[in-house]
């Protein structure tokens, strides 16, 4: 299926949150490196991921309205994880006790908060990808110790 919309604009990243507080992400650096990922976001990957991913979404525009009239998309936050040396990401998702807050007048089924919980998951997993392979390349800039010169 087709999600035909408009890019929503690129979340700001989490400056202030340590990665490994998020319950659904699995982080053992230390190095974030979030304003380089911005960048490479606003160079195109947060465009290029989104049309990937839209292109074969299983939300649909009703599903979709929901993400927006809530602002899901600004709560991402996507991170480097210098251990695993692999772009991390926290996906939003909507709470389990969505019935008890009415957080939203046209979710009505489990159904509808696992595609949306499901849809915003593979987006995060995507735009990782995008940003891995096309990019950035920051194991280019390791030094092999063989390559110094010898003194």
């Amino acid at each position: 299926m087709t999600l035909d919309v408009e890019t929503p604009p690129r979340p700001e990243l989490s400056t202030g949150v340590a990665a490994d507080e998020y319950d659904d992400a699995e982080v053992q650096g230390d190095e974030y490196r979030r304003a380089e990922l911005a960048d490479a976001l606003d160079a195109g990957a947060w465009e290029d991921a989104f049309g990937q991913w839209a292109a074969e979404s299983s939300l649909d525009a009703d599903q979709w309205a929901i993400v927006t009239d809530l602002d899901l998309i600004s709560e991402f936050d996507f991170f480097w994880d210098s251990f695993a040396g692999r772009v991390g990401y926290h996906a939003p998702g909507l709470p389990e006790d969505w019935r008890e807050r009415e957080i939203h007048p046209d979710i009505d089924s489990w159904g509808t908060v696992s595609g949306i919980n499901a849809g915003l998951t593979e987006f995060g997993q995507v735009v990782c990808e995008v940003l891995a392979e096309d990019y950035i390349d920051w194991e280019a800039e390791e030094v092999d110790a063989g390559d110094l010169p010898d003194f």
